[in-house]
């Protein structure tokens, strides 16, 4: 099987694929520079074992990644303990094989890349990628599955962190729909609640239409991460919502590796 591995800012995670390219587990684990091979191992053994697997049934890593500073460890990982060499997407022999449409195109971040790879597979035409993290992103694939541009946002949970570390006076609260659809709160929890969930709303709203009307084509919208549903649960944003896309273009670079792409 393989061992697709998305580090990204927030948290690392880890999913065994097999044969036929279908995600039989996933994990996570907080992002952490420092986190040894060794650490990720004894971590993921464990995992391993209380799911019916062993490391022997791994026989090959991939890994996309934005945080440089953890990679070599994760390779060390898959050397140590796996006993392979982990291939690194956007590397030979597992390059994104997509038209980078953009003015610096080895500056786009590996996630991005394989959510186009797996928006592609998912869907013809024109595509609006959104994908909720660290930084909430949008971004456009196109009919041939070129990677087209996009723009970046700061992330829900990094407003309410500086939201709380900036004003003195202001709680920290949970991600959440406030309760009914009034936009005018009474108290400062329900004024945050509203600012963050239905500003977020009008935020998403707002560049979906702007994407739309630049695009000037048909064109679906994917959602991916895990703020995804929550949005759509009070405002009907996308199309279709995908929780595993960074996790399936991954496997689908492995799987497309004798391609050429």
């Amino acid at each position: 099987m393989l061992l697709a591995i998305d580090n990204g800012n927030t948290n690392v995670k880890f999913a065994l694929v097999d044969a036929e390219g279908t995600i039989v587990q996933r994990w996570r684990i907080a992002t952490d520079a420092k986190r040894t091979a060794d650490e990720y191992a004894v971590w993921l053994d464990r995992l391993l074992e209380m799911e019916g697997h062993s490391r022997s049934a791994v026989t090959a890593v991939v890994i996309a990644s934005v945080v440089p500073r953890a990679l070599h460890n994760l390779q060390e990982l898959a050397q140590k303990y796996f006993k392979v060499d982990a291939l690194i997407g956007g590397r030979a022999p597992v390059e994104w094989g997509i038209a980078l449409k953009v003015d610096e195109p080895k500056a786009l971040g590996a996630d991005r890349a394989v959510n186009a790879i797996a928006a592609q597979a998912l869907e013809p035409g024109d595509k609006i990628v959104i994908s909720f993290g660290t930084a909430t992103t949008f971004d456009h694939i196109g009919a041939d599955g070129a990677y087209l541009g996009g723009s970046i946002a700061t992330g829900v949970s990094l407003s309410l962190d500086a939201l709380y570390n900036a004003a003195a006076m202001l709680p920290r609260i949970a991600i959440e729909p406030p309760p009914g659809t009034s936009v005018i709160g009474r108290d400062t929890v329900s004024q945050m609640q509203i600012g963050i969930y239905w500003g977020y709303v009008s935020m998403i709203e707002g560049m979906i239409a702007r994407m739309k009307a630049e695009i000037a084509r048909p064109v679906k919208v994917i959602a991916t991460g895990g703020l995804a549903p929550l949005f759509q649960r009070h405002a009907d944003l996308f199309d279709r919502i995908e929780p595993d896309l960074t996790l399936k273009g991954i496997a689908l670079l492995y799987a497309n590796r004798d391609q050429g792409s």
